[in-house]
């Protein structure tokens, strides 16, 4: 009877033993935070970021309900401005943001412990908000053996995020005044999954971005950066689970102006470009009926201008709005065509064999009688033939050769015939006077047909030039016109790109 007693009273001790463990089974599986100093960094944080007393998924300020302010700032060690063409460019930047997250203060449980520092590991364990690039083509944490991630707590609860990162970002560059152009990019950070009345994105008060001073660019220079804050519409809607993205959310964005060095487009390009144009005037030198080395040299420098100019297009990309160098290829090809337009118009007037009747020698006679057509230039002469008083003086280009009819003599090139006609045909007349008889007649010219003159006039004179003479004085003026002519070009085109 002893012994039943004994094992009754032992099976009710048993049974009482496993219900007060049961009972006190929630209490320990949750670590205890009291003397946290005596813990080592890796003890207490496990023990504060717990799942019994911390839930990673949650905002900071879930129970209150209050915005959760993310302070932003960077450090940027490069700036890559790619090619014209990709449209974006490269950024190696140490991000860095500060949140306060009350559920992580730990001055009651560790006083003497000043912070806590971890890595990846520790991102792991705590909320850490989701911030993304929106104009982002690329981007990756860098790092060698592990990723560049450092997370620091303070005893308030204060975070610091911070994490070193490249990334490759669109910039939509406007090239209507390539290569003079200044290009406006930025990186704009936005967030993901929380809207604006959840957590704002801030920038830090002072000095929210940094350059490094060993920061260097090649083809551009940085004239200036700012940043700002904005709130953005999300607009992808049904793209992800939970209903899409959409409302209000909070964004940063750091812009800096770039304007392109043109150095290099001087040296390789404008003044290239100057020369081979400068080049095609040398025909202006040559004899008009020289065809082999004129077009030799005009045809040579309009193809080296244009393989010039097609290697800087290619660094370009296809834009339906032209450009200031296509406006300068434009130019200098008109420039060098005209030159050649120039010798085969000269051409064709040297290989003419009848003279040119002119009434004067000047620019608007002489063009005026080239493209005269040539059934008016045979009437012409006819009405000059058949003129009974017809008189003819050699010019005084030929005054000291002697007149031959081979066109291949010693004066077929160079001489100025003047006729005279009857005063029926009512041309004007040219007249000449010595400087005796000017003397003598009281300083004032006889002209015929005048005033005070007893005698009516009685010829009318025109000037003859031959198609070789024409053709040497359109190379001559050219000479002069075609560089005036560019130097213009140049002040109008220089003057567009710097001032306006």
């Amino acid at each position: 009877m002893i012994s039943k007693t004994l094992l009754l009273s032992a099976i009710l001790f048993l049974k009482g033993a496993e219900g007060q463990k049961s009972s006190q089974s929630p209490a320990l599986d949750c670590p205890s935070l009291e003397k946290g100093d005596g813990y080592t960094q890796s003890e207490f944080l496990s023990r504060l970021a717990h799942e019994c007393r911390y839930d990673r998924l949650l905002l900071p300020t879930y129970q209150t309900g209050e915005v959760v302010y993310v302070h932003a700032s960077a450090y940027v060690y490069f700036i890559q401005p790619a090619e014209a063409h990709d449209l974006n460019f490269k950024l190696h930047f140490l991000l860095q943001l500060r949140w306060t997250d009350p559920r992580l203060a730990y001055t009651l449980y560790s006083p003497e412990r000043t912070k806590i520092i971890g890595e990846s590991d520790l991102r792991q364990r705590i909320w850490v908000p989701h911030l993304y690039m929106s104009n982002e083509q690329s981007s990756s944490l860098m790092g060698t053996d592990s990723k560049d991630v450092l997370i620091s707590i303070a005893p308030d609860g204060e975070v610091l995020f911070s994490r070193r990162m490249q990334a490759v970002l669109y910039c939509w560059m406007n090239l209507q005044k390539f290569p003079f152009d200044e290009q406006k990019c930025s990186m704009n950070l936005e967030s993901w999954k929380y809207n604006a009345s959840i957590l704002r994105l801030m920038w830090e008060k002072d000095n929210p971005v940094r350059l490094s001073t060993e920061l260097h660019l090649t083809e551009y220079s940085l004239l200036d950066y700012w940043t700002n804050e904005s709130v953005v519409r999300g607009d992808i809607v049904n793209m992800r689970l939970g209903g899409g993205r959409s409302g209000n959310y909070s964004a940063l964005k750091f812009t800096f102006k770039l304007g392109r060095e043109v150095g290099y487009y001087l040296m390789d390009y404008f003044i290239p470009s100057m020369m081979i144009v400068a080049m095609s005037w040398v025909t202006f030198w040559l004899q008009a009926d020289a065809s082999a080395p004129r077009i030799t040299l005009g045809t040579s420098t309009m193809l080296s201008f244009i393989t010039l100019a097609s290697s800087q297009a290619k660094t370009l990309p296809k834009v339906s709005y032209i450009k200031a160098s296509e406006i300068w290829f434009l130019g200098c090809i008109g420039f060098i065509f005209s030159a050649l337009v120039e010798f085969a118009f000269v051409n064709t007037i040297w290989r003419r064999k009848k003279v040119v009747a002119l009434k004067k020698v000047n620019s608007k006679y002489i063009l005026k009688s080239t493209l005269t057509p040539r059934l008016a230039r045979k009437e012409l002469q006819k009405e000059l033939q058949s003129s009974p008083q017809l008189t003819k003086s050699r010019s005084c280009s030929s005054l000291q050769q002697e007149t031959s009819s081979d066109p291949a003599g010693p004066g077929y090139n160079n001489y100025l015939t003047v006729h005279s006609f009857p005063s029926a045909l009512n041309l004007p007349t040219i007249t000449t006077q010595s400087y005796d008889e000017l003397i003598a007649s009281g300083g004032r010219p006889r002209t015929a047909g005048s005033e005070g003159s007893d005698e009516p006039p009685k010829h009318h004179t025109w000037t003859q030039m031959t198609p070789q003479e024409i053709a040497t004085w359109i190379d001559k003026r050219s000479r002069v016109l075609f560089p005036l002519l560019f130097i213009f070009f140049n002040i109008i085109y220089w003057t567009f790109v710097y001032c306006l």
